[in-house]
């Protein structure tokens, strides 16, 4: 097991090293610089050089990324907007935690529905609870989370006033408004998830169930909640897999869904970003998802480690 955590958390601290590479050369690879937006089109190429100069931007690109790398990885300093001149750090603390708090709740909620559904579906085979879940699952994947986010917009939020039509409600200040705030939002990013995560749940278990093990442990007489345990540890090997990764994705649709609910949160100051050719705010942002991305599959790996202790030899 030891060997297994080593190697890959080895690999995902190079995966991170090669992404903030290719992060940093594609956002410095814009023609453009970030002194037309502070300085205004009417800037002169003289203005312009100096303030490249002024921030470093006319150095080697090599010699920039190690300069980042090094406050980044020794000093976690994100470094400084170079349009509002605004600490990362300080806009990182103030719009993860809304985005975090989303995600997770998604994704938690997302998981255990789906951990029971795709267990009752494959318990109760061909039956009505089974039909029921593989049709919510259908409806998951097919439904357009952007659309469904409008209808419930349209429905709960404009027509019936049950929940906010967007922002959000700070805790302390509403606990129940900031509950029914978030609850809209974090609904319409677990549907596709849980979708998923049903099917995956359901399909593997099934294969355990028919292997032949699991017919000895049955025609032993083992009492069947200890052959279900048996059998849900060895088939959430796939599922926790695909959870690792649902959960680094969850980030990417967070963006949209964030813009549906106008949600303040990583999403607006990514495409902030973008639009004012602020390199340290677009580094920042994709960086902390990377970073979010490769915890996830990893701790997805190590929890199949455990789970299955021959992948764990087998490292």
């Amino acid at each position: 097991m030891l060997t297994l955590i080593l190697r890959r958390t080895a690999f995902s601290l190079f995966s991170l090293l090669v992404v903030s590479l290719v992060l940093f050369m594609l956002t410095r690879s814009i023609p453009d610089s970030p002194a037309r937006i502070v300085l205004g089109d009417q800037a002169t190429e003289q203005q312009i050089a100096e303030f490249d100069h002024d921030h470093g931007l006319d150095r080697p690109i090599v010699v920039q990324y190690g300069s980042w790398l090094r406050r980044l990885v020794f000093g976690g300093d994100l470094g400084r907007s170079f349009t509002s001149g605004l600490d990362m750090n300080k806009q990182i603390a103030e719009t993860l935690p809304v985005t975090m708090e989303i995600v997770v709740v998604a994704f938690a909620a997302a998981t255990l529905v789906s951990l029971m559904l795709g267990t009752l579906s494959a318990l109760y085979r061909d039956g009505p609870i089974d039909y029921l879940a593989r049709s919510l699952a259908v409806l998951g994947v097919s439904v357009p989370g952007f659309w469904l986010a409008l209808v419930l917009i349209l429905f709960f939020a404009v027509d019936r006033d049950w929940f906010p039509p967007g922002g959000i409600t700070p805790f302390r200040q509403d606990p129940l408004g900031h509950l029914l705030s978030i609850a809209l939002p974090c609904f319409c990013l677990g549907c596709f998830y849980l979708a998923v995560l049903t099917r995956m749940t359901r399909s593997s278990l099934l294969e355990v169930l028919g292997l032949d093990y699991m017919r000895t442990a049955r025609a032993a007489g083992l009492h069947p909640a200890r052959v279900l345990l048996y059998a849900l540890r060895n088939a959430m090997v796939p599922v926790v897999t695909i959870a690792g990764v649902s959960f680094g994705h969850m980030f990417g649709w967070a963006l949209i869904i964030e813009q549906i609910f106008n949600i303040d949160g990583m999403s607006r100051a990514l495409l902030t970003a973008i639009q004012q050719r602020d390199y340290s705010m677009v580094q920042a942002v994709v960086m902390m998802f990377t970073v979010v991305f490769v915890g996830a599959n990893l701790v997805a790996d190590l929890a199949n480690g455990w789970l299955n202790p021959r992948l764990a030899a087998a490292s």
